[in-house]
């Protein structure tokens, strides 16, 4: 019986090993990232444009997405996404926070698909295919009541007001946390969670 307790609790000494280890290991993870982000802030902020190349590596995907979502179509969010990072290289003196980094991306993003909407607001005709609204066409029968209800709710996205698509975005599509769609848009969690309540308002409204 000794031994088997004393086998037991070395399984269980361990496994308590195993677990710290991984953490220690996500932990130096983080650290790393962090450390990474610091320095590339620190580069861009000396004018190293090879740190601006590596920005681009890194973000091009989740700003270009972020445009699509919008309901730009390709050619304007590959030319949306340039001038982002653009715009992102000549203010990087107005990043406080490292870590916030990434919601000021996306504040630039925001501001930047917003004045496109304002100097174009005439051509301000969204596809669902922007959004990424699946095809029923290509679908299993029994598939086509879900397809042909994220058809309908994707319409609806394309139907609100540019700062509440914003908003179903940033959340629900590139799912930003509360606290970053609302450092990302540069108001309080309070006032995102109301436009949040009154997007989610208008599409109940749209799809019922």
């Amino acid at each position: 019986m000794k031994e088997k307790a004393k086998s037991e609790e070395q399984k269980t000494d361990a496994g308590y090993l195993n677990h710290k280890e991984s953490r220690q290991g996500f932990g130096d993870s983080r650290e790393h990232r962090e450390q990474s982000r610091h320095s590339l802030v620190a580069r861009l902020r000396a004018g190293d444009r090879t740190a601006t190349a590596e920005l681009v590596d890194e973000y091009y995907e989740q700003m270009y997405l972020f445009m699509r979502r919008l309901g730009h179509d390709r050619q304007s969010s590959e030319d949306l996404t340039q001038e982002v990072f653009f715009n992102a290289w000549h203010h990087i003196g107005q990043l406080r926070d490292d870590k916030a980094l990434n919601g000021w991306l996306y504040r630039i993003a925001g501001n930047v698909s917003n004045l496109c909407w304002r100097k174009h607001k005439h051509k301000e005709i969204i596809s669902m295919e922007n959004l990424g609204a699946p095809d029923a066409s290509t679908g299993r029968a029994d598939d086509f009541g879900h397809y042909e209800q994220l058809e309908q709710l994707s319409y609806a996205v394309t139907r609100l007001p540019a700062r509440l698509r914003q908003t179903i975005v940033l959340h629900y599509m590139q799912q930003l946390t509360i606290a970053e769609a609302a450092e990302a848009v540069g108001v309080r969690q309070g006032t995102f969670k109301s436009r949040l309540n009154r997007a989610l308002k208008a599409l109940r409204k749209s799809v019922t």
